[in-house]
């Protein structure tokens, strides 16, 4: 019998998980689910046959081992730091790995044994990265093959609220993934090319540096520059193309918002602040301004940001809590930690709440004589908030995958991300049978 493994059983496992029981119901397979709670893993396995909980503790070595022993392919979705400890367990014991995560340094040192040993370490095998790798690579296959030449290529990914969700929020934003990640974002140099020049954009110029982007049928939004767009030259084989940008998508007018955080120091992770016991969301953020007490913070944010007391920014401002009097909550932490508790308090998914995935690409190419532009976009809306858009769009293609490999249709081995057509065809296929599709149109 083959025994999947799968690690975690937090917010974006449900969808995951259910397709894995599904399938080792259709072809007699086991499925593990591995949690620090065994009652979070129990929650997820239901009462299907197919399933078991256990207790998984990645910091266990012992455990750990005697896990990931009883699995024929390991599935983590586990924060990424914890990938390479799970990444070597399974190297010492033989057993594949898949995740949804960027490809480390520390994991990409890992390849050359990997595939000696025969096994396939899948990463970026998510939404984003993920699906736009294969989404976009299907796109970029067939404009070569039909005599294409590449010059620009744009794509942008974000995970927001469905526009009938929670209509007062002015962020148009919620916490669809993992909190802290998205507070912590960013917080690195962007590099990426734009007509044949290297732009660098620091961590405190990204949310003023937008790119608007319009989803026909779905209006307009802005993007960001992901950190490090150079390396997918290389990995999409587009050498010598003049434009390459990847980012992340967010509806009009968070950017700019965000920004006053960024400016401010409140996602700063390198310190612990003091006093945090008796800190109120007023003055947790009055901490960062000019300490005059006959000015009010509000007027001080005005004055330093050159804003307006109705605009948009004070609006959101406003409306996620940040000028109230109620404490924080939290004993200590540093300002990300209590930015992201603040935020928690409005910004977590509740019941008739649906998130939102836009996906949106754009290729410029020349053949001939003409330039060519295609443009393609992939929505997906969550039914509930278990049943996530983000929970389909990380967890699908990593089931997908791992079915793919126990049925022996999976011939790479080693480090790898899902650029190849071994992996994006009948991945994207199977997605497309379950609503998950990428449409795309040639422009004039």
């Amino acid at each position: 019998m083959k025994t999947i493994l799968s690690l975690g059983a937090g917010r974006s496992s449900a969808v995951l998980i259910s397709y894995l029981l599904q399938q080792a119901k259709e072809n007699g397979w086991k499925i593990l689910v591995g949690d620090l709670s065994v009652d979070a893993a129990r929650e997820r396995v239901g009462s299907s046959p197919a399933g078991e909980a256990i207790r998984f503790d990645v910091n266990h070595e012992e455990e750990s081992i005697k896990s990931i022993a009883l699995a024929d392919v390991v599935i983590s979705l586990l924060p990424a730091h914890f990938h390479p400890m799970v990444a070597k367990y399974c190297l010492a014991l033989g057993k594949h790995l898949l995740t949804a995560s960027y490809v480390s340094e520390e994991m990409n040192a890992l390849h050359e044994d990997a595939r000696a040993k025969g096994l396939l370490f899948l990463n970026e095998c998510g939404l984003d990265p993920g699906i736009d790798h294969m989404s976009a690579m299907q796109v970029i296959d067939k404009i070569k093959q039909d005599g294409g030449k590449l010059t620009s290529f744009e794509s942008f990914t974000g995970g927001l609220i469905a526009p009938e969700t929670d209509p007062g929020n002015p962020w148009r934003y919620k916490f669809t993934w993992n909190s802290r990640n998205v507070v912590m974002a960013g917080q690195s140099t962007a590099k990426y090319i734009q007509e044949g020049e290297y732009k660098y954009i620091p961590y405190q110029q990204l949310f003023k540096r937008i790119t608007p982007v319009n989803v026909p049928g779905y209006g307009e939004y802005e993007g960001y520059a992901n950190r490090d767009s150079l390396k997918y030259i290389d990995t999409y084989k587009l050498t010598g193309i003049k434009t390459m940008l990847r980012g992340t998508l967010r509806n009009k007018g968070f950017c700019a918002a965000w920004d006053i955080f960024v400016q401010l120091g409140c996602c700063d992770d390198t310190y612990l602040m003091e006093g945090v016991n008796t800190m109120t969301h007023r003055s947790f953020i009055n901490s960062f301004v000019d300490g005059d007490r006959r000015i009010s913070l509000e007027e001080k944010l005005i004055k330093s940001f050159s804003l307006k007391s109705d605009g948009p920014e004070m609006e959101r401002l406003r409306w996620s809590g940040l000028f109230d009097d109620e404490l924080v909550g939290l004993n200590s932490g540093t300002p990300a930690q209590i930015l992201e508790y603040i935020l928690n308090k409005k910004w977590k998914l509740k019941a008739g709440d649906n998130d939102f995935i836009v996906m949106w690409h754009r290729f410029l190419y020349d053949k001939g004589n003409h330039q060519h532009e295609i443009q393609a976009s992939l929505i997906a809306r969550g039914e509930d908030v278990i049943n996530t858009a983000m929970a389909k769009t990380v967890g699908l293609p990593l089931g997908i995958a791992a079915k793919l490999l126990l049925q022996g249709k999976i011939q790479s081995r080693g480090v790898v991300i899902p650029v190849f057509s071994e992996f994006y065809t009948p991945i994207l296929q199977e997605l497309k049978t379950l609503g998950v599709e990428l449409t795309e149109s040639e422009m004039n």
